[in-house]
């Protein structure tokens, strides 16, 4: 399984970016997907995920201005980030748990900056 993660940018406070995650390979149905970030000098943190069906959860940082979705069809998943905030500038990275082989994969990770 291969995840590739784009979208990121430099964007002004309250601004809008969408980040994009192909994935391909052997994927299999029964997968959860997700973007997790990273700030400098900050541990890992799970902001979004979503399951096969369509179940969503999200870091409260980020509840009401995030939302994640995904289109099983084309092996896609994404995250539209509106209201951004400096707090919100962080390396993300997607993010896939493949329940048949109980096992994680990341893609490479994509800059977002948040400007105040």
């Amino acid at each position: 399984v291969q995840l590739q993660a784009s979208g990121g940018g430099l964007v002004q406070a309250g601004g809008s970016l969408r980040l994009s995650c192909a994935a391909s390979g052997s994927i299999g149905e029964i997968t959860t997907m997700g973007w997790y970030r990273q700030a400098p000098g900050k541990q890992r943190e799970l902001v979004a995920h979503i399951t096969s069906s369509g179940s969503t959860n999200y870091v409260d940082s980020v509840k009401g201005r995030f939302t994640i979705s995904r289109d099983n069809a084309k092996n896609m998943m994404y995250l539209q980030m509106d209201s951004l905030k400096p707090e919100d500038t962080a390396v993300y990275y997607c993010w896939m748990y493949k329940h048949s082989w109980m096992s994680d994969y990341w893609g490479q990770g994509t800059q977002v900056t948040v400007s105040s």
